[in-house]
């Protein structure tokens, strides 16, 4: 049975690194995701100064900026404006589940990965302060290995659920 990794780094650079690793050791990337808080000053913003497109987008600009060479690494990446949270880049599946939410956002997406909602709702609040929250599904015998990417790359918090 899979199993879902979720970890916290503090920059791009550290959860991208870990996504590199985890690619070149081999093991399966579909099931990776990345949450960021976006820079409100790099979205494109629509006719009102306070609508924020949801580009839904697979290899646009502006989540490429947030989330670098990820947005290419993983599919189904984009940028959300979410209640209560603000514009978020998200790129692998949750993406996809997030461009739809109106209600639930991010914790709901994260309680559909079997995470309980109180240690969901402490992600969302680990993406308000500009952390990456990135989430992996993994076959119990390559858990420990990708925990230990994970950790060796930086991450300040790895559990599996």
């Amino acid at each position: 049975m899979d199993k879902t990794i979720v970890a916290v780094f503090s920059t791009r650079d550290e959860a991208e690194n870990a996504a590199h690793e985890i690619k070149n050791r081999g093991l399966r990337m579909d099931d990776i995701s990345i949450i960021a808080k976006a820079d409100d000053g790099a979205l494109e913003e629509g006719p009102d100064s306070d609508d924020f497109v949801n580009d839904n987008i697979s290899d646009g600009v502006t989540t490429g900026g947030v989330l670098g060479g990820l947005a290419g690494l993983l599919l189904g990446a984009g940028t959300f404006a979410l209640p209560g949270l603000g514009v978020i880049a998200a790129a692998g599946p949750l993406a996809g589940v997030l461009s739809g939410a109106v209600t639930g956002g991010i914790v709901g997406g994260l309680v559909d990965l079997g995470i309980p909602e109180d240690d969901s709702k402490q992600y969302e609040n680990y993406i308000k302060q500009g952390k990456y929250v990135f989430t992996m599904q993994q076959s119990d015998d390559k858990v420990d290995e990708v925990a230990n990417v994970l950790r060796n790359y930086g991450a300040s918090e790895v559990n599996v659920y």
